[in-house]
């Protein structure tokens, strides 16, 4: 989109939580109101991580935060750059300039506490008051508060890791998400009569805390079913470290190897159970999918006929 004229939102974004919506909305205000293109800077890796040297687990990979900033907020133009080394010592001002000169911003919009530039030392305030000498419109968004709470990333990756899945969508304002291809699995469950879809955490983002949760599974086709997901290491069946995200999609017949499915976590039903055997892990997860149609039901959550 070289020479679109953009109002740009500036962050990382991870998780795409009810803070960062206040940026979203306000993107889109200005982009209507001025005649300009609401869009989204972020990086492909997290700024910390690189400046600390110790990793810092991301709530999604980079295309499902893309994902949700276009499916939720219509905002199709996500830019990411890539974070490395001249990234991390560009002094705050230039990385300014940079946003005019290459990405034609015409106006920013930042978080209270967005910090960018070597050693961090771009703020809001040097932010807003080098907007004013280049002519730019500039926007600083308070913190959003909910039950109490400032909504951040940090709050919401111990919520998930903890496997307090519904408090945590709260903070997110829409359900945990994980998007992966398909992948061949051990075909166990079609012998039980409960065929399971394997997916992987990419490197990097954080595994939600092992056991069964209750999961809207939404394919391709834009198809939405009710599904029971079970992440952890499959203990029962499997004698191996490697965690996967295996799911059981409720009233849905057909192959999805090679297709790309999304699914949306929703609640955290028990913990990771190894059993005896076979027999009682089918009769388990009979009593799970049981346990996720009620919940469905109760929440008058709306699948596939």
């Amino acid at each position: 989109m070289e020479g679109t004229k953009r109002v740009i939102a500036l962050g990382f974004f991870d998780g795409v939580h009810i803070g960062h919506s206040a940026l979203m909305e306000r993107v889109l205000r200005i982009a209507k109101e001025r005649g300009l293109t609401p869009s989204v800077l972020t990086f492909d890796a997290h700024p910390m991580s690189m400046v600390t040297g110790k990793a810092i687990p991301l709530i999604n990979s980079p295309e499902d935060r893309a994902g949700l900033i276009r499916r939720i907020f219509g905002i199709e133009d996500v830019i990411f750059i890539h974070f490395d080394e001249l990234t991390m010592q560009m002094p705050w001002d230039e990385f300014v300039d940079h946003l005019v000169r290459e990405w034609d911003a015409m106006h920013l919009v930042v978080g209270h506490d967005f910090r960018f530039g070597y050693r961090g030392e771009g703020t809001p305030e040097k932010l807003t008051a080098k907007c004013a000498e280049l002519g730019l419109g500039c926007d600083v968004i308070p913190a959003v508060i909910y039950d109490g709470v400032i909504s951040s990333s940090t709050y919401i990756r111990r919520l998930i890791s903890e496997g307090a899945m519904e408090k945590a969508n709260e903070y997110l304002g829409h359900p945990h998400v994980l998007t992966d291809m398909v992948r061949s699995g051990h075909r166990l469950g079609r012998t039980l009569g409960t065929p399971t879809i394997n997916m992987i955490f990419a490197p990097g983002v954080l595994i939600p805390a092992f056991g069964v949760y209750a999961t809207r599974v939404v394919l391709e086709n834009g198809a939405v079913y009710a599904g029971v997901t079970n992440v952890g290491t499959r203990p029962t069946v499997a004698d191996t470290a490697s965690v996967t995200a295996e799911t059981y999609i409720l009233d849905y017949s057909g192959n999805l190897y090679g297709h790309q499915v999304r699914i949306e976590f929703l609640k955290h039903m028990r913990g990771e159970i190894k059993f005896s055997d076979v027999d009682h892990l089918k009769d388990q997860i009979n009593r799970d999918a049981d346990g996720v149609r009620a919940y469905f039901r109760e929440k008058e959550l709306v699948t596939a006929k």
